[in-house]
């Protein structure tokens, strides 16, 4: 069997900017909510996909961000996104899925917790990690873990990792650690670009294991010694920001494999379909409990 482990927080941005806007009966924004459904919808429609579970950032902040005081957090999001969380995940939850809305944690540590646990499974054939979130691409294995941007279909297992990026699944954290992630927000260490990094990370691994000898990272000498004190100087930022960007396998999932496996709507979909304006949608679900 193969697992689908869905990024609800990116599904229901990406529905956010691509979905038309849609008034509920009680005038509430609910476009991006609906689109969301839809995805959902389109993924079950693959009989492939009988296990699924969707995370999502029921607050956007999270433990993070008492590490790091410029850590992503929610504001500055638009109302109209940030209001639909709570809709998006009874939604989902009422299409039968088992929804995973983190308040401590975040839904990249759900899903890397989901994949520690599963992947022992000998049933398991495969982990699908519906993201594009990079943090995500640290918990990609050979060909039975990989990650699937659904929007432009490309599939990342551990080579695509390491096409990619030019580090192996276990580097990420150190790599985006020194390269700094926007989306984040948190900026790396001045001068470590992605080549740069991948160039050194390739050979040492984790920001430990970097020599602090110049001539051994495989750069332009100057371009090394630069790199070097950079590193030296904001050596604790480094490490601050891999911890960061690390993802915990340690959140407390209840859910055993067999809980993952969709049996189907349930029959509350209709009332929360209604109250969303669009009970048209109902007609796409070929399966109810």
């Amino acid at each position: 069997m193969k697992i689908h482990l869905v990024d609800g927080t990116y599904e229901l941005f990406r529905a956010h900017f691509g979905a038309p806007p849609k008034k509920a009966q009680n005038g509430q924004e609910v476009g991006a909510t609906l689109g969301l459904l839809r995805s959902m919808l389109l993924l079950l429609s693959d009989p492939e996909v009988t296990h699924v579970a969707v995370a999502f950032d029921h607050v956007i902040e999270s433990f993070r961000n008492k590490m790091y005081a410029g850590y992503k957090s929610s504001a500055g999001v638009d109302p109209v996104i940030l209001n639909q969380f709570p809709l998006a995940e009874k939604a989902v939850s009422a299409l039968g899925l088992v929804v995973w809305p983190m308040v401590k944690f975040e839904a990249d540590d759900a899903i890397a917790t989901a994949v520690a646990k599963f992947k022992k499974s000998k049933s398991v054939e495969q982990i699908v990690i519906c993201s594009v979130d990079k943090d995500l691409t640290q918990m990609v294995g050979s060909d039975r873990v990989i990650c699937w941007d659904r929007r432009r279909e490309i599939l990342l297992n551990e080579k695509g990792v390491i096409e990619k990026f030019g580090v192996a699944p276990e580097s990420i954290p150190d790599f985006l650690a020194l390269v700094g992630d926007s989306a984040d927000g948190y900026p790396g260490i001045q001068g470590w670009g992605e080549k740069s990094t991948a160039t050194v990370l390739a050979k040492y691994k984790h920001i430990e294991n970097i020599p602090n000898e110049p001539g051994t990272l495989g750069l332009s000498l100057g371009r090394a010694e630069t790199l070097l004190g950079n590193l030296q100087k904001n050596y604790k930022d480094a490490l601050l920001f891999r911890e960061l960007s690390t993802l915990r396998t340690d959140v407390p999932l209840k859910e055993s494999l067999n809980d993952l496996k969709w049996q189907g709507a349930i029959p509350r979909l209709k009332k929360v379909c209604k109250e969303l304006g669009s009970e048209s949608i109902l007609e796409r679900i070929k399966k109810w409990q």
